[in-house]
């Protein structure tokens, strides 16, 4: 009689999209195209679309604090992925829980910046985000603004500030930092993985679209689904990386908006 290892179970705690481009609904859609169960936990409801944001509306960290140990208390989750988290209060709920029942993987997506350079989240929170979160993830995302007002430095403009600045999220305390270059300037958008066994450039092209709502948030889902579904987390990045790339160019399909819209992330499927 054959076996077969079930379907691994995958939480994501973060803010909502009404548009479904970006937040809780990207990260549910990008575990269920990669073939892991989603669960969620919601941070946050927001009043947005592809055009920007109106309004954000924060969850009672008390009411936080009970979504994640009913469900933590039923469900055994794989892997974690964590967006946007806005005050030390929420960020020490999420600690205090996932240390309470620790999962194998958690991957943290230090959302801070909006496409159009705004700084969501203030200082306060990100110093949450810094001394609380960063410490208990094993791999952090953060494309090169974020990598910014993580440390407080200038942004990164070249692959060799990208590779100076690594070492100082590593710092931090986290297992693994995945920097994200898309903010180069030029044809390509090389990645740096820095992980306890040295560094990995992994490249990848500049896809030409306007669709790059909810990106990070979908990289980082797909990151989470590939370790949970058993990649060591080289491959997990890589194979999350080239799904992405494919996602964004699928993304015409779509018709979602007049700003900027989300990628299709079930273009395996439909």
């Amino acid at each position: 009689m054959t076996h077969h290892r079930p379907i691994p179970n995958v939480l994501t705690i973060a803010g909502s999209d009404p548009s479904g481009g970006a937040g809780i609904q990207a990260d549910l859609k990008t575990f269920s195209a990669l073939g892991a169960y989603g669960t969620s936990v919601v941070t946050a409801l927001t009043a947005q679309n592809t055009r920007g944001m109106r309004g954000v509306h924060p969850v009672p960290v008390e009411f936080i604090r009970l979504q994640l140990d009913t469900l933590l208390n039923d469900v055994s989750i794989d892997a974690v992925k964590i967006g946007m988290v806005a005050s030390r209060e929420v960020a020490e709920a999420i600690r205090d829980a996932l240390e309470a029942r620790r999962p194998r993987w958690i991957v943290l997506d230090p959302v801070m910046v909006a496409k159009s350079g705004d700084v969501l989240v203030e200082r306060v929170g990100i110093a949450a985000v810094r001394e609380v979160l960063v410490p208990l993830a094993d791999l952090i995302t953060p494309n090169l603004p974020e990598a910014a007002v993580l440390l407080d430095a200038a942004a990164p403009t070249s692959r060799q500030a990208m590779a100076e600045l690594a070492p100082r999220l590593a710092a931090l305390g986290t297992g693994a930092v995945l920097l994200k270059g898309g903010h180069l300037a030029g044809p390509s958008c090389p990645d740096l993985l820095m992980t306890e066994n040295g560094t990995h450039w992994l490249e990848g092209s500049r896809i030409s679209t306007s669709n790059l709502h909810g990106t990070g948030c979908s990289l980082s889902s797909a990151i989470a689904a590939r370790l949970a579904l058993g990649d060591a987390l080289p491959e997990a990045v890589t194979a999350a990386k080239q799904w992405l790339e494919t996602a964004l160019v699928e993304s015409r399909r779509l018709d979602v908006g007049r700003g900027h819209g989300p990628v299709h992330h079930f273009h395996q499927w439909w």
